[in-house]
């Protein structure tokens, strides 16, 4: 290598790694499809981004998004979308910063699910999930005890090398009165996204959210709270959904399909009437999209129909954020009556907040319901689980410590098994569940 080669190639390295230092966060991969996926990053300050992708082993051949210049009135965010990948392959992207490839040490990357349909066996994937992320800062945490911890456990799910993480809510912990101003609510959000541990998963598969209390305001908000559209809107800035709100229903709500499993991301927030309104038939999800969710449960001829949401369905105990607590649980019987009446088969509630992980089951006239809670990821413990009589509740699944879930969907046609795992910070497999597709 000559004298001036090598030259250069200081200088370049020089300018990538001072380009590095204008990311505050991310790169983060939002939603994918059969045909395009929504890439994110956040800078600290103006300058002009744009991403290169590339088929997994082929950097040959290169696409590239739109080229765009983050400005401070959406917080330096730019979300681009890689609208020329196809079904079913994997994908690298890179980059670019003023125009400067920047380097990594971790993989970016992303998958399109395949086509499958009248052509072959649906396809196996496996979807990551957990709720409850709390990332310390001490100026403005609760006196005593940190609690936040263990926040090992994001390069844990990254190293699982999911298709996808769903986050179940409770994503960042709004705290202090931060709720009431926008000033709050983006610091909150930028500080939470620019956890160190946090970009290896961001940065390597599609990320999907919805909201619970601690994102969407105060602790056990509702839709009196008088500046929830302003967090919604930060939830919106912040994630890469394929939508914010369905047809003409407000809210954190969104869908997504892969392979032979519809998801539907409910929001139990916005529409949410107060705890303490004393009211017959109280609802959670408001009429709309109460209406919404029945038909398309409806219409769906998915193997498995994943409902997520923030808070327990199955669990019967009235306690904390139980759908049957509170008087929503005239909602909560609706909802199930409508599921078994109308023998819908394949539904599983995937749900978070309640600070600890357990497995729930109903059968009834021969449809089987299950309802798996998530919790937590980083934030503290709960203490009620042990004394709370959930009748529901599959012996065993019980665990009481950070945890996250893998859900790996696989097998054939007619076949297909849900295959659940349980897994603490340390990577360690706390339990193994699998449902059948005869089992719903």
């Amino acid at each position: 290598m000559n004298k001036l080669l090598a030259f250069c190639l200081v200088i370049l390295q020089l300018n990538s790694i001072a380009q590095n230092k204008l990311i505050k966060s991310g790169p983060m991969v939002g939603y994918t499809n059969t045909r395009e996926a929504a890439l994110w990053i956040q800078t600290k300050k103006s300058t002009q981004v744009k991403f290169a992708y590339f088929i997994e082993n082929q950097a040959n051949k290169k696409w590239w998004t739109q080229s765009i210049t983050s400005n401070k009135s959406n917080l330096f965010i730019v979300k681009l979308i890689a609208d020329s990948v196809m079904p079913g392959n994997k994908y690298n992207y890179e980059v670019y910063i003023n125009n400067v490839k920047l380097e990594f040490n971790y993989p970016l990357k992303f998958k399109t699910p395949p086509v499958w349909k009248y052509q072959t066996d649906a396809p196996d994937f496996t979807i990551a999930c957990g709720s409850g992320t709390y990332v310390n800062e001490k100026l403005y945490d609760r006196v005593g005890k940190a609690y936040g911890s263990k926040y090992e456990i994001f390069p844990q799910i990254a190293k699982q090398q999911p298709d996808a993480m769903i986050w179940l809510g409770d994503n960042i912990y709004l705290r202090g009165d931060e709720w009431n101003s926008n000033t709050g609510i983006a610091h909150r959000y930028t500080h939470t996204r620019s956890l160190p541990e946090l970009q290896s998963l961001l940065a390597s598969t599609a990320n999907y959210a919805i909201w619970d209390d601690h994102d969407a305001g105060p602790n056990d908000c509702d839709g009196s709270f008088w500046h929830i559209d302003a967090t919604l809107d930060y939830f919106e800035l912040f994630w890469a959904n394929p939508s914010v709100g369905v047809k003409n229903i407000k809210g954190a709500v969104s869908y997504f399909n892969w392979g032979d499993v519809d998801f539907f991301l409910l929001d139990n927030r916005y529409h949410r009437e107060p705890n303490r309104l004393k009211k017959e038939g109280k609802t959670m999800l408001g009429e709309k999209q109460l209406n919404w969710l029945k038909e398309s449960l409806s219409y769906s001829s998915a193997t498995f129909k994943v409902i997520v949401i923030g808070g327990q369905v199955l669990n019967t105990a009235k306690n904390y954020e139980t759908y049957a607590n509170y008087g929503f649980d005239k909602e909560r019987q609706e909802i199930l009556d409508f599921i078994i009446n109308q023998e819908i088969k394949g539904v599983f509630f995937l749900s978070g907040d309640r600070h600890f992980t357990e497995f729930s089951m109903l059968s009834e006239n021969n449809i089987s319901i299950y309802d798996l809670t998530v919790s937590p990821l980083t934030s503290g413990v709960g203490t009620s689980s042990i004394t709370e009589i959930n009748k529901n509740r599959v012996k065993g699944s019980l665990v009481e410590t950070q945890n996250f879930a893998l859900l790996k969907f696989h097998g054939k046609h007619n076949e297909r098994i849900l295959n659940i795992n349980i897994i603490d910070a340390k990577g360690n497999l706390l339990w193994e569940k699998n449902i059948y597709e005869n089992h719903f």
